[in-house]
């Protein structure tokens, strides 16, 4: 009998990517004992209320971003999709694509998990995927606990809290800070700093 393998799924628009992403992808490689994280750019994402830099962009940048790293990879299924990108669509892909020996783990901000019931299909998520749900230390814990019990009483579905040392970085900040010409290394990876650089985003 094979192992089951456990994969973790790193979505997010990446508009850019930046440490945060890094530092939480691998904090939940390490303490949840993942083979892989494959991180998945956005295509065209339904809650997004600012111009979103094209695809295409945003995928080289993820790319750029995790080429050290021989645990992480990343996909195209979103940004190759037509129509709008919807979480359950992704995690139904994943399962054909990966196959009955994958456990998927799903890695996403506390904030996202708060939101949860109102994405599309939440319970066929649920059912696709353990959540990790990433938080800052000093984060109120108060209502993700309650979000955390109240997904297990309607779906009977764990979430893990997973807090994350350190970084406070978000990439509307660094948009900003490419706008307003202030720096933003350390922010991200070089090579993305230079990506942006070069192709004048954000400005």
């Amino acid at each position: 009998m094979s192992k089951i393998k456990r994969v973790g799924i790193m979505g997010g628009t990446f508009d850019p990517i930046h440490y945060g992403h890094l530092v939480t992808a691998e904090a939940a490689r390490t303490e949840f004992q993942l083979d892989k994280v494959i991180f998945t750019p956005t295509g065209n994402p339904p809650h997004k209320r600012y111009p979103v830099t094209p695809a295409e962009q945003r995928y080289l940048m993820t790319v750029l971003a995790i080429n050290d790293n021989p645990y992480f990879e990343v996909s195209r299924m979103e940004i190759d999709r037509p129509g709008l990108t919807y979480t359950v669509d992704t995690l139904e892909s994943f399962y054909k694509e990966l196959g009955n020996d994958v456990r998927l783990f799903f890695i996403s901000g506390a904030d996202a998990v708060l939101d949860i019931l109102t994405w599309k299909d939440v319970d066929r998520v649920l059912s696709y995927c353990t959540f990790i749900a990433a938080t800052r230390p000093g984060y109120p814990m108060d209502k993700l606990n309650q979000k955390i019990s109240q997904l297990k009483e309607l779906y009977g579905r764990e979430v893990y809290p997973m807090k994350v040392t350190g970084l406070d970085i978000s990439s509307t900040d660094i948009r900003r800070r490419v706008k307003e010409g202030l720096s933003i290394k350390y922010l991200l990876p070089p090579s993305v700093e230079v990506f942006i650089q070069k192709n004048n985003l954000y400005r």
